[in-house]
């Protein structure tokens, strides 16, 4: 079921995305050669911790994951795109690290994903994350109220394929609110004019992720991270926002 959520409510969520917005960002600049996934994964906790925050990952244990997710972070490197589960390894010159955030304050939720090249980057690996930001940033100025989330869709799509990259909808954005995955699913890719009227109050996780050389994945024997078929590299990015009246409103926006 789709919940709008008031004024006040979207309000009361900006606390969840300015703090996840300040996770990811010290995140990026704390991911460097030689520092493991596990140290990453350990100053996500205390950061949760020093703001009085709840993880929304440690216990998280949906019908794909193996077992209760047990870390506060995705990390996601190279061939690996999505839902990386931290272990100990140390990361590496030319490594894309794609980490992936979500928590609640005060029962309201935010979810946010960035990704990095660790030291001397490929101009492939800058390409793909570029595609993925700018294909965020359309799918966000598509989230009008009155337009459709095909038009959300359709938009991220029609960056992504312009690259060169096809599109995996398996996994995409969803709704965000008391929990952090909810209705409406938002895929990377549909067409404009179709599906739910987008109205205001509406809090949705847009999430483009796209790989260099497919659009296929499997589950890694770690039973959570999902890794490119052909093992190619990924790319990740993702903003929570609110459709209001006045436009989307990035709840995850970081300075």
């Amino acid at each position: 079921m789709i919940e709008l959520k008031s004024p006040a409510q979207i309000e009361q969520m900006k606390p969840a995305g300015r703090f996840v917005a300040s996770v990811i960002t010290a995140l990026g600049e704390a991911a460097g050669v030689g520092v493991n996934l596990l140290e990453l994964d350990a100053l996500a906790h205390d950061m949760i911790r020093e703001a009085g925050a709840e993880s929304c990952y440690i216990d998280y244990h949906p019908s794909f994951g193996a077992m209760p997710f047990g870390k506060v972070l995705c990390t996601s490197v190279n061939d690996a795109v999505l839902h990386g589960l931290p272990h100990s390894y140390r990361l590496r010159d030319g490594d894309l690290l794609s980490v992936d955030f979500a928590a609640s304050i005060d029962g309201w939720v935010a979810d946010s994903a960035l990704s990095v090249v660790v030291g001397t980057a490929r101009p492939e690996d800058l390409k793909i994350i570029d595609t993925t930001q700018r294909a965020l940033a359309a799918g966000i100025e598509a989230a009008q109220a009155g337009n459709r989330l095909g038009d959300v869709s359709a938009a991220i799509a029609e960056v992504s394929r312009a690259a060169g990259y096809r599109i995996n909808t398996q996994f995409g954005g969803h709704g965000v609110g008391r929990t952090m995955h909810g209705d409406p699913h938002v895929p990377n890719d549909g067409k404009a004019g179709r599906g739910l009227k987008l109205q205001p109050g509406l809090v949705i996780a847009v999430e483009p992720w796209l790989m260099e050389g497919t659009d296929q994945i499997y589950t890694d024997k770690d039973g959570w991270t999902l890794r490119s078929r052909d093992g190619s590299r990924g790319a990740h990015s993702e903003h929570t926002i609110a459709v209001t009246p006045d436009g989307p409103l990035i709840l995850t926006a970081r300075d």
